[in-house]
């Protein structure tokens, strides 16, 4: 009591703002919500570090994308007439390696997101967290794809380009366009920009799948692995 008498007392006297007095009031169970503003930010950054601890573990594994019926990368739309005309004169090999491949590129790339994700979380700040731990459902991942999609594309794209490479990816895809260039019957040459259409099917299914562990913590206490989770999202609002 005579801690905020004082914090009031100041308000007269210097012509401080209600903002001002909010962050000096002490934080115990009777004050805002029973929580700091500091540990509002932390909590909704370590759902979002939980997420993507998870999606990523789910994806950096042989067979992550593969054998996901949902995130299984195909061909690129503009190649869709490729894997056609090429199954139908039988080069089925030759299409389900290319497929194959691409979807390990995607597997081995998503490894090197976690650091590329982790510093974008960094940059939120501290009103952008305070209001998302408030506003429900998916609002931090939406709100992280909104603001960090671009940049996390032109990070990300470099590394899946080197994972395609690595697991010639590349190759087995452009053995696939060229017989197809070469057939005397395709008038369009196709090209389409792999490594462009792999790092945005990969940034999807990563902000998806957080998505999905945000909506977790929010709703299952269980899914809560840490103080801090417990405390943020235990909280009514």
């Amino acid at each position: 009591m005579r801690k905020i008498f004082i914090i009031l007392f100041a308000v007269v006297s210097l012509g401080l703002s209600s903002c001002d007095v909010i962050s000096q009031l002490p934080t115990t169970p009777g004050g805002i919500g029973g929580l700091s503003q500091s540990e509002a930010a932390q909590g909704i950054k370590a759902a979002l570090d939980q997420g993507i601890g998870k999606s990523v573990l789910q994806l950096n594994t042989v067979d992550g994308f593969f054998k996901d019926a949902f995130y299984k990368v195909l061909l690129p739309p503009d190649a869709k007439k490729i894997e056609n005309t090429l199954r139908t004169l039988g080069f089925n090999s030759l299409v389900d390696k290319a497929i194959l491949q691409i979807n390990r590129g995607a597997e081995d790339a998503v490894g090197f997101a976690k650091p590329i994700f982790f510093d974008a979380i960094k940059s939120m700040t501290l009103q952008d967290a305070i209001g998302l731990v408030k506003n429900g459902d998916t609002s931090a991942t939406h709100f992280f794809r909104t603001k960090t999609t671009s940049k996390l594309l032109a990070a990300f794209q470099p590394v899946i380009k080197s994972s395609l490479d690595k697991v010639d990816a590349t190759k087995y895809y452009g053995d696939l366009v060229t017989k197809y260039n070469n057939l005397p019957t395709t008038f369009k040459k196709v090209n389409p920009d792999l490594a462009n259409y792999v790092t945005d099917r990969a940034t999807v299914a990563l902000f998806d799948l957080i998505a999905k562990e945000e909506l977790n913590i929010r709703n299952n206490f269980a899914a809560r692995s840490s103080d801090i989770l417990k405390r943020v999202f235990g909280t009514k609002w």
